[in-house]
């Protein structure tokens, strides 16, 4: 009689604005602010930067999302009034400072996207490596309305992602891209059903921390420098992380694997 599998338990806690469980290899992070529709505030943020510093032990990816039917509605507005010029800079390079720690963290990081993905919010997602949507998720930039600017490495990453053209419409309009229009122009990886984006953000999340973590290592840290740089010198780095990816003790288990018809074939699905 085959044994029924058994999923890992959730070790699940609560702080500041967020809710953290450990699923076997993935750890969740869903930001918990229904009544701000997710925004982000401070402790929200230094709790996201704590998370992302210090990944657990046996974690090898890492999955962010919004707990209610929006992924983040961005920056708490209701603190800006509170700074003056030099405490903004400040607090700009605070978002900065936790969005590398996902962006160039330890393990790579899904966004499973609804709603509003708005602002901060945005910035955010594109701080993560895959972006998972679902019909409901709508992105808009209304900096412009509001009579401020991008903060959190918005005007580097989404360029990157859907062109600075776009960036530049969204802003300056207030244009609202649809979940659809999102994954065409380059805001989302996929598109799924709705309700559907948290088990297809987990499902891709437990795929790459079966990876080799050497590999997923170079892909989050060498392949957007690699992309960034002028290819002469992106060349060179290519064979550099590919040599050493190659010859770590793991990737060459797992090649004989492949020789010896252990492992599975690639295919489609």
């Amino acid at each position: 009689m085959a044994k029924t599998r058994k999923e890992p338990v959730a070790k699940t806690k609560a702080v500041d604005g967020l809710v953290i469980e450990q699923r076997g290899k993935v750890l969740t992070v869903g930001l918990d602010r229904h009544a701000k529709r997710n925004a982000i505030d401070d402790e929200t943020l230094a709790a996201l930067e704590r998370v992302f510093t210090d990944i657990p032990a046996g974690v090898g990816a890492a999955v962010i999302y919004g707990r209610g039917p929006n992924f983040s509605a961005g920056l708490d507005l209701s603190e800006m009034t509170k700074r003056d010029v030099a405490a903004g800079i400040a607090h700009s390079r605070a978002w900065h400072r936790c969005f590398e720690r996902i962006e160039f963290g330890a393990v790579p990081v899904v966004a499973a996207l609804k709603g509003a993905v708005i602002g901060g919010g945005l910035e955010l997602a594109a701080a993560a490596h895959i972006r998972v949507a679902e019909p409901s998720a709508y992105y808009a930039l209304p900096e412009g309305q509001r009579g401020i600017f991008v903060g959190g490495g918005g005007s580097v990453r989404l360029p990157r992602l859907v062109g600075v053209a776009r960036v530049a419409d969204m802003m300056l309009t207030g244009r609202i891209y649809s979940a659809e229009e999102g994954e065409r122009v380059g805001f989302a990886q996929y598109l799924v059903g709705e309700g559907e984006s948290f088990a297809k953000a987990l499902a891709l999340a437990e795929t790459m921390a079966g990876n080799a973590p050497l590999t997923n290592f170079a892909v989050i840290q060498a392949l957007p420098r690699i992309a960034d740089s002028d290819p002469r010198v992106g060349y060179l780095m290519e064979s550099l992380v590919a040599s050493i990816a190659q010859g770590d003790d793991e990737a060459k288990a797992r090649m004989k694997a492949f020789l010896d018809k252990r492992a599975g074939k690639t295919r489609p699905d």
